[in-house]
């Protein structure tokens, strides 16, 4: 499975609501629909929704360009329409903000077509950097497991949640093929089941033991010492270190600090928002109540009550053990790390 292709100028997305019963792709020819995907969690990760949105955008141009507009005017109002499918993952707005600056710097100097072959140049080069970035992230992550371990994970934050490889589950793969992983524990990650129905699913084709668990048998998997570490992926990351992720993630982190348990996050610099002070700047989303009404389709609340339903949570800084990137493994104290990290991205981009 792949969770898209860039194919005859249409962007082909493994429709990842339908997993595990069934495999299906949509063809997204329009921006309209890229963005509808980004929505309804067709696409997902923070990564893999990232360069959606940028193959979106070209979507966008091209459109404009057929319709002999002015790209100057109408590509600004797509870029809109596709930052605001997903508030919290900042890959997504650093995406769109890294084709726009492509845009801006070429709409003076070369033609409207030309400019919409560079825009496509840029999401491919985009793509093609995410799986040489976690490739990066799995060889570093798996230096800190020397010993055969048991590890937690919680969504999914493998292959089908990045363009190639993967972020949590790529440092497990690899130390799994390193001879350092023994189990994993994926937690089924409720309500919409991304661990039962993704996680487990790329875990068991990799070869790699899984077991599944509800959610609320964490504390106890912990508890009676079937875990020895957790990997988890990220949707932003603050520049003090504090992280959001799938909700149930912080839960997870005040777990692992009772327990002694180290509590890893797996993510690319283009994670990391180095504007953003801590994590109580960052965005939650709340999505629609009746995700938490069902269990896999079926109504199991009932009628005329409320829910909530952010589908983030923040966990602190001092509850994180290292955070892995492609720049490789990176301790408290955070803000200074992370400080340094951001002069290397300036340096890197001057």
């Amino acid at each position: 499975m792949q969770s898209m292709l860039w194919q005859n100028g249409a962007l082909v997305l493994l429709d990842q609501t339908k997993l595990p019963l069934q495999e299906e792709y949509i063809e997204c020819r329009d921006y309209r629909r890229v963005a509808e995907a980004i929505r309804r969690l067709e696409v997902r990760g923070a990564p893999a929704i990232g360069a959606a949105a940028a193959y979106g955008l070209v979507l966008g141009a091209a459109e404009i360009l057929r319709n002999q507009a002015d790209l100057a005017e109408e590509l600004p109002a797509v870029a809109d329409e596709l930052k605001a499918t997903r508030p919290t993952a900042v890959n997504l707005f650093w995406a769109i903000e890294r084709m726009m600056q492509v845009f801006e710097n070429l709409q003076q100097a070369v033609s409207a077509p030309e400019i919409v072959a560079k825009l496509e140049a840029a999401a491919i080069e985009i793509s093609d950097k995410d799986k040489q970035v976690n490739e990066s992230i799995a060889r570093h992550g798996a230096t800190l497991f020397t010993n055969p371990v048991s590890i937690l994970t919680h969504c999914n934050a493998g292959a089908l949640a990045t363009v190639a490889v993967g972020t949590a589950l790529g440092v497990i793969e690899r130390a799994w093929r390193e001879g350092n992983v023994s189990e994993v524990f994926a937690d089924e990650t409720r309500p919409l089941l991304q661990g039962a129905r993704l996680t487990a699913v790329e875990l068991s084709q990799a070869g790699i033991p899984v077991t599944l668990i509800t959610d609320n048998m964490a504390a106890w998997v912990m508890k009676t010492g079937k875990v020895q570490a957790i990997i988890v992926g990220a949707d932003r990351i603050a520049a003090n270190g504090d992280v959001a992720n799938k909700i149930g993630t912080y839960g997870l982190s005040v777990l692992a600090a009772e327990h002694g348990i180290p509590f890893y996050v797996a993510a690319p610099l283009s994670t990391f928002d180095f504007m953003l002070a801590s994590g109580a700047g960052i965005p939650i989303e709340e999505r629609n109540p009746e995700e938490v009404f069902q269990f896999a389709g079926v109504r199991s609340a009932p009628y005329g009550i409320k829910a909530f339903n952010p589908a983030f949570d923040v966990t602190p800084a001092d509850k994180v053990t290292a955070i892995i990137t492609e720049a490789g493994v990176i301790r408290a104290p955070y803000k200074e790390a992370i400080q340094q990290l951001a002069q290397k991205m300036k340096e890197e981009t001057k």
